[in-house]
């Protein structure tokens, strides 16, 4: 099993650049502004010679009794239970803070610890003093011994200064592991508007408040990926940030973490679009459910908060979006309260039939015989004075289905016949929970560059005898 490597410190001190740094990435959120990170973040550590796990972790605040810096340090406090190794982080060119010996005191009282997952043994624990570039060694980490927990080494997380051979030095009493592949496994991503309960559903699912859940939109800020173990399958969480309209976006973190959402909902299998019921439909949730159309992903809509609502007040949410979101019709729509667990199973099983139909394997003799019959049904209009020819179909990708269709004259066919295609191929094969797109591609013409050959003396002469012929006989 990989060993796991927590990085804890203060908010600041460069825990996410370092999280990059190690598993050579640019998954976690990075800017200078304090508590940028929340929840804990996992990744796989990448570079060192032995394979390891990483975990990024917010902000340690262990004096906080309440609000959302008191969620942030239970989060930190539970990935601690779980390291095999600690990374604390100070910053070299801050120096001892009072803070930093608080955090250290309860690295002290987590080494030797009675519970978790590797109870009754001794935890290490590392300091990097980080931002020492350009600084001298001995100086920058001199008065970090007064922490005990071991000689400091300094490094730069962001010119990767010392980074390796500190990976290697707490690596080196760990035995050695065979780096296997990644599982293939549904990557599903947990997108909407904030507060609509992204995180209640993703902790719900899990079992465990893995990611802060907290009344007050943005609360998440950056996309924490999750492994999640359910009904005997395996699947990665992606749980993410609420996308607000671009008018409503003024702070940079913010900004940061729509980007970090749109790149979940690329990276993705399956993306499960959250909505409140208790909220009409708005234009904002159209243009989320727009943006995840486009880019082709796989599609499970969830209306959450529906525990609790009269029939009127259901039947008129159901109403509203088949009337706002009728482009989604593709799509399995679930009723479900994140908040009690109701309407999950349901929920997965539609997930695993949109990962089916991202992933479905489409042979060119079935795509060809529908192709044709979806052409002898409904012809192709005609393009100036020649009708398009289909000749035959072919699967070009996955995740959405691409079916490419080869013929003759396809440059003038009109995007409503494409559409029209695209349901056909959907209705056929049974597609359901996912786009299909279909791609025309026109055979060349093999003459069209080529110049006439050159006629010879006798052709040029049976040309000019012919036309002195029609010239007598027509005048």
């Amino acid at each position: 099993m990989k060993p796991t490597i927590v990085i804890v410190g203060r908010p600041n001190v460069g825990k996410s650049m370092l999280f990059n740094r190690l598993t050579k990435s640019r998954d976690a959120l990075v800017a200078d502004l304090p508590g940028l990170t929340r929840d804990r973040h996992y990744g796989h550590g990448r570079g060192a010679s032995k394979p390891f796990l990483v975990v990024d972790t917010g902000g340690f605040e262990p004096k906080v009794t309440d609000g959302i810096l008191h969620e942030m340090a239970k989060q930190t406090l539970q990935a601690v239970s779980e390291a095999d190794a600690l990374l604390f982080v100070v910053d070299g060119r801050q120096g001892l803070t009072p803070q930093d010996k608080i955090i250290a005191e309860k690295l002290r009282q987590t080494m030797g610890r009675e519970s978790g997952p590797a109870a009754g043994k001794r935890v290490p624990v590392m300091v990097a003093v980080n931002k020492a570039e350009g600084m001298d060694e001995q100086i920058v980490t001199a008065e970090f011994h007064e922490l005990g927990l071991g000689v400091p080494v300094a490094i730069s997380a962001a010119h990767g200064e010392g980074v390796r051979q500190l990976v290697e030095d707490m690596l080196a009493n760990f035995p050695e592991v065979v780096d296997e592949p990644e599982p293939q496994h549904p990557k599903v991503a947990i997108i909407g508007r904030p507060n609509v309960g992204k995180s209640t559903l993703v902790n719900k699912l899990l079992g465990e408040e893995r990611v802060i859940a907290f009344d007050q939109p943005g609360t998440t800020r950056d996309s924490i990926f999750i492994p999640l173990h359910r009904n005997g399958k395996d699947y990665t969480l992606i749980d993410t940030a609420g996308i607000r309209r671009r008018g409503k976006v003024f702070e940079a973190v913010e900004k940061f973490s729509v980007i970090k959402t749109l790149q979940a909902i690329a990276d993705c299998h399956v993306v499960v679009l959250v909505l409140d019921a208790r909220q009409e439909v708005s234009e904002q949730d159209a243009h989320i459910a727009g943006f995840i159309v486009e880019s082709g992903r796989a599609l499970v809509v969830a209306i959450n908060k529906w525990d609790n609502l009269d029939d009127y007040t259901r039947d008129r949410v159901k109403t509203d979006f088949d009337r706002k979101l009728h482009f989604l019709s593709f799509a399995h729509m679930h009723t479900i309260s994140a908040k009690d667990g109701m309407g999950l199973n349901p929920l997965f099983r539609s997930v695993d039939d949109a990962f089916a139909a991202a992933m479905a394997k489409l042979s060119t003799p079935k795509l060809t015989r529908a192709l044709i019959a979806a052409t002898a049904a409904h012809q192709p209009p005609m393009s100036g004075q020649h009708r398009p020819k289909m000749r035959y179909a072919h699967q070009g990708g996955h995740n959405p289905p691409l079916v490419i269709v080869h013929g003759s004259g396809l440059d003038g066919v009109h995007e409503s016949y494409i559409r029209y295609l695209e349901g056909r191929f959907m209705e056929t094969f049974k597609l359901r929970g996912t786009p299909l797109r279909v791609e025309l591609k026109a055979g060349a013409n093999p003459y069209r560059d080529k110049k006439p050959p050159a006629l010879t003396k006798g052709q040029e002469d049976k040309r000019r005898r012919g036309r002195i012929r029609m010239k007598r006989k027509y005048g």
